[in-house]
């Protein structure tokens, strides 16, 4: 299904500073963004973030944050939008996350989110080349697994597929839903100390993968136990060998024979990690990052874009 309706590029100079409004800065939690943030910090330049709504006739662009403008569309704007204004919606959380919002048909010109379909593509990580081939594999304890969990609901797949799974091996459960939360600084350290980290996502969608593969699994170094969007789609981000899914088991006993069979067998072990000798992970967790790539993508992306069937774009 092709939303686009036409194909009118930006007329803006390639010099023109592009004034990006953030309507509400996500979760009220806005960091430094001076001037210059974009280019000191991941050097695009030519661009100027904004919460600042009295800038809003100025604004080449305006994002939204889909949190924030529900319930509903009167959350949006009342003053006339400009020509050439630009607006984003922005989200990411996954459709199931995201409640749905009335009258979204015909509002917006692009979309923001970890999905590869988006105008701009924000993931949550990815990996980039890595030019030195050594590493370390943390020193493991005794527990095979290791999840951490802070929105936890009986009813959720990775929940039932947790609690078959402890009848088979141990594992040592974080975060605020078991009282045993980690600040950002300990998990790291934390999950290290496991074979295994259970990178269960809430809600299963394409695309949808989350800091729980990139940088409590990876980054930690342990190696993730999957639970999202099929293997295939996984592997559209990282290397067939970096990961086990839990969908390549016919049973949580099989799958929890075979973890205990890995970690006895350190050949088989370190295979996980091969992917390190080419490649390291860049975490994309500071929202400056994401609204910085606005301009990265400006000259590229159709302006006159608009999203006449919204709801299909985000629910179908």
């Amino acid at each position: 299904m092709q939303f686009l309706i036409s194909r009118n590029y930006s007329t803006i100079p390639t010099a023109h500073t592009i004034k990006i409004l953030i309507w509400k800065w996500p979760y009220n939690r806005t960091p430094n963004i001076t001037d210059n943030v974009c280019a000191e910090l991941y050097s695009i330049h030519g661009c100027h973030l904004t919460t600042n709504r009295s800038a809003f006739n100025q604004a080449d662009v305006v994002v939204f944050h889909h949190v924030d403008i529900y319930p509903s569309v009167t959350l949006l704007p009342i003053e006339k939008r400009p020509n050439q204004q630009t607006w984003v919606w922005m989200s990411m959380e996954s459709p199931s996350l995201n409640k749905k919002i009335e009258k979204l048909n015909g509002i917006f010109n692009w979309t923001m989110s970890y999905r590869r379909d988006s105008d701009i593509c924000t993931p949550y990580g990815k990996l980039i080349p890595n030019t030195d081939q050594r590493y370390t594999i943390p020193k493991k304890g005794s527990c095979l697994a290791a999840w951490v969990v802070s929105n936890y609901k009986e009813h959720h797949k990775r929940t039932s597929i947790v609690k078959s799974l402890q009848n088979y091996m141990t594992i040592d459960i974080y975060g605020k839903a078991n009282g045993k939360p980690l600040s950002p600084e300990s998990l790291p350290t934390t999950i290290s100390k496991y074979p295994f980290y259970l990178a269960f996502e809430n809600a299963i969608h394409q695309d949808y993968i989350t800091e729980k593969l990139w940088r409590n699994s990876f980054m930690a170094g342990s190696v993730p136990v999957v639970l999202g969007p099929p293997r295939s789609n996984y592997e559209e981000f990282v290397p067939p060998g970096s990961f086990i899914h839990v969908e390549d088991f016919s049973s949580t006993k099989e799958l929890a024979e075979y973890l205990k069979k890995v970690a006895k067998n350190e050949t088989l072990y370190k295979q996980y990690f091969e992917w390190k000798k080419h490649f390291k992970v860049q975490l994309i967790s500071d929202w400056r990052m994401r609204f910085c790539q606005i301009c990265k993508n400006y000259h590229t992306l159709p302006l006159k874009k608009v999203y006449h069937n919204f709801d299909e774009w985000m629910y179908g």
